[in-house]
């Protein structure tokens, strides 16, 4: 006998999956709830956190508000108010429209609901818990909407053991809250985290909304991008070259007010800064590109920060025009003006005074010198060849050490073992063994040393006592992520010998960093940290020490290019045996080759 096998799914069920693609963590929480918030037209809008949102998250807003039948149908499946036919699908203006996010919510958590409308006398309290109903009944309160979300994921175990530290987690609440917050600066916002106000942002322009969510300091590095066209509007501004960071922390892309992540609209702006920044630092932008719905496509990803364009090259031309304007209209490009008189504006000082005597220069005249005469050859002497030749008892070491004259090497002896070591093009050490020559990459070797080095130092628990002391501390202001994130790992950085002191909410102090950096600037080099770390978390996953040991070894290991003597050499290289693992570096790179006597001896027949 045979039995039908498929079966439609309770409601309750097919919920919770649309919850795994919907809510992944409590920012998710946050970001349908404060976008509800702005498309019922609120002016005000406070977001309360317990516990970085694992115990309750509150969102509070003097919006429009819902009926009593719209308070109760918001939790239903494809319940929407934005989209009433296909077609509207492509003209999309509001936040939220999928019609999931507060059904996908109440199947995970316990969920409170109180609104009411201006025409209303009383509110509708909804009380729901795993998508059942709980409680109805009337409340009386002032318009809007109170929306709070308890025990999130209190029905899914495995989900709420998967969240992170509150400290990863809070930090990506405060993303969304940005996301949100940055381009609405006609709306009040607030955030609260355990009973303590992070952010009050009243009303405003999107400058006092940047300078408010990123501090003080950026009203005076960020400059203004506005270009008009038929196709698409920008606005927004940009991070004055010279205070440019080596992290990626300001970078935010909008359209029609919806953050959105565009690797090619990214590069339209990395290009439009083309030198003018060092390599190794990060464009800063805040930037909105209004466009007609009809143009995009926002539906192609759960969380709606992935967009289409029809015509991408065309909004990358405007973008990236826009930001070249905005850079050259504040005298930041290089400029070329042939008319322009010879002073500079520059006070010399006593050297400019035209009264002061003329002091004969003293030229030394040698009359036999004969400019035409060829000059005795000082490199690549043909001399220098003759001992490859010579039949001497000098050892082959000392023979090589008289060929010093090779531009890209750097040969040297150790005394004490007769080994011979080459440094080539400062890159790579060559030394002789049984079977042939050792190739060694003295940047990945030293990077797979450290890395060792500093996870041990770590997971044993050791405080390095290796800590090189500023002479006169430094100073470092940090956003609020990067200042949470920093606060995470201060604890394992003490430990490889940073020595950090935490002045305020964003402010901190370096007082020392590990013996290893030598003349590495401090705060570049926490900087840099800070952006790798991050780097590794999203691409690689990486466990915290794991991704922190490998972030501070990758920045501290000696470069290519950097001269080694034969002491340093010999060194690396007896390290590099010592440890666990040898043969690749921490992001899996071949550290060594070993070139034996018959492939010599194949290369040379």
């Amino acid at each position: 006998m045979s039995f039908d096998i498929i079966k439609l799914l309770p409601d309750s069920v097919a919920n919770q999956i649309a919850a795994g693609e919907v809510i992944q963590r409590p920012a998710s929480v946050v970001k349908e709830l404060m976008e509800n918030a702005l498309d019922a037209g609120a002016t005000q809008i406070d977001l309360y956190i317990k516990d970085a949102g694992r115990t309750s998250i509150t969102v509070i807003d003097n919006g429009c508000g819902m009926s009593e039948t719209d308070a109760r149908l918001c939790f239903e499946r494809h319940a929407t108010s934005k989209i009433k036919k296909a077609e509207d699908l492509f003209l999309i203006k509001t936040m939220g429209f999928r019609g999931e996010a507060l059904a996908s919510i109440a199947a995970v958590a316990q969920v409170e609901l109180m609104t009411r409308r201006a025409d209303d006398e009383l509110g509708t309290k909804i009380l729901i818990e795993g998508s059942v109903v709980k409680e109805q009944l009337p409340k009386p309160m002032s318009v809007g909407t109170n929306f709070t979300v308890k025990n999130l994921f209190f029905n899914i175990p495995a989900r709420r053991n998967f969240l992170k530290s509150n400290e990863v987690e809070m930090r990506h609440i405060t993303d969304e809250f940005f996301r949100v917050a940055m381009m609405n600066p006609e709306v009040s916002f607030s955030l609260s985290h355990n009973e303590k106000e992070i952010y009050h942002l009243p009303k405003g322009n999107l400058k006092q909304r940047i300078v408010g969510l990123c501090g003080k300091d950026y009203d005076k590095k960020i400059l203004p991008v506005q270009q008009e066209t038929e196709t698409a509007t920008i606005n927004g501004f940009i991070v004055k070259p010279e205070f440019l960071r080596k992290t990626r922390g300001e970078q935010y892309f909008f359209v029609n007010k919806r953050f959105i992540k565009h690797a090619y609209l990214h590069h339209a702006i990395e290009n439009a800064y083309q030198e003018l920044i060092p390599k190794d630092c990060f464009p800063g932008y805040f930037i909105d590109i209004e466009i007609d719905p009809k143009e995009i496509d926002i539906n192609i990803h759960p969380t709606k920060t992935e967009v289409n364009f029809q015509d991408v090259k065309l909004v990358y031309a405007i973008l990236h025009s826009a930001v070249r304007k905005a850079i050259g209209q504040n005298n930041l490009a290089p400029m070329l003006d042939f008319d322009v008189t010879p002073d500079l504006g520059f006070d010399l000082g006593e050297a400019s005074r035209m009264d002061r005597p003329v002091v004969e220069p003293n030229i030394d005249f040698n009359p036999s010198f004969n400019p035409f005469k060829s000059q005795p050859q000082t490199r690549h002497s043909s001399g220098n060849w003759k001992i490859l030749y010579e039949d001497n008892n000098d050892t082959v070491a000392s023979n090589i050490n008289k060929i010093s004259n090779f531009d890209d090497v750097n040969v040297a002896t150790v005394v004490d073992n007769k080994n011979l070591y080459i440094q080539l093009q400062q890159s790579y050490i060559v030394t002789t063994m049984k079977s042939g020559l050792l190739i060694v990459d003295q940047h990945l070797a030293h990077m797979r040393v450290l890395y060792e080095k500093y996870l041990r130092e770590m997971e044993n628990n050791i405080e390095s006592s290796a800590s090189q002391q500023e002479l006169f501390p430094q100073h470092i202001t940090l956003g609020a992520n990067d200042a949470s994130l920093l606060k995470e790992i201060m604890p394992d950085l003490e430990k490889i010998g940073f020595r950090i002191q935490q002045m305020n909410a964003t402010t901190f102090i370096i007082n020392g960093t590990p013996a290893d950096s030598k003349n590495n600037d401090a705060v570049a080099l926490l900087e840099k940290i800070l952006d790798m770390y991050k780097t590794n978390i999203v691409d690689l996953k990486l466990d915290k020490k794991l991704n922190l040991a490998r972030s501070l070894a990758s920045q501290l290991a000696i470069k290519s290019g950097q001269s080694l003597n034969p002491i340093e050499m010999q060194d690396l290289i007896d390290r590099l045996f010592a440890c666990a693992v040898a043969e690749v570096s921490p992001d899996g790179k071949k550290i060594y080759t070993i070139l034996n006597v018959n492939e010599l001896k194949t290369r040379l027949n």
